[in-house]
This record gives structure tokens, sequence and C-alpha cells, in this order.
């Protein structure tokens, strides 16, 4: 049985492929996994589904912003100060 978060998953995978037709699916999970290496440090094998849709999310983001003609903020790299949901991973003595 699919769950909610896996239809959900689903969902956005098909208005990302929407936002970029001309991408073979193959292309499309090789770029979310480059992602998933960029923004949090995990490969797509090793990446947990939460954190795969937040990266499927903020690529949505990404495509309807350019298709717009807007720009989103840029997110720090994997392994910075903050983590995936944007908290920061600093020891709070070290924030300042």
């Amino acid at each position: 049985m699919i769950s909610n978060q896996q239809r959900e998953m689903l969902t956005v995978l098909s208005e990302i492929w929407g936002l970029s037709p001309d991408v073979r699916l193959g292309q499309l999970f090789a770029h979310l996994g480059f992602l998933g290496e960029s923004h949090i440090a995990k490969g797509l094998g090793y990446i947990e589904d939460d954190e795969l849709l937040a990266v499927m999310y903020r690529h949505r983001s990404e495509l309807t912003a350019r298709l717009d003609g807007t720009q989103l903020p840029a997110l720090p790299p994997a392994g910075g100060a903050t983590s995936a949901s944007g908290s920061s991973t600093l020891p709070e003595a070290a924030r300042g």
C-alpha cells in the first residue's frame, strides 16, 4: 500500500517533470540525486523520503521561479551551518 507521503512525492515528481518536459525520467532522477548530494550530503540511495520530498519541493520552486523570471535565494552547500530544514547546526555559543 502506498503511503500519503509516497503519493505526495509522486505528485510533486509529476509536477517537476511537467515543468521540464524535455528531460527524460532517468535524467530527472539523476538531477534529484545530485541536488540531494549538494544540499543534504546524501546520495539518492541514502536520502530519507522526507529529505527527498524537501529537495523535490525546492527543485519545483526553482523551476517555477525560472519560468516566472524570478530567482530564489541560494541554499548553503551540504555540511554548512544549517540543516536541510534551515535550522542552524552550530552550537548556540558559536552562533553569536
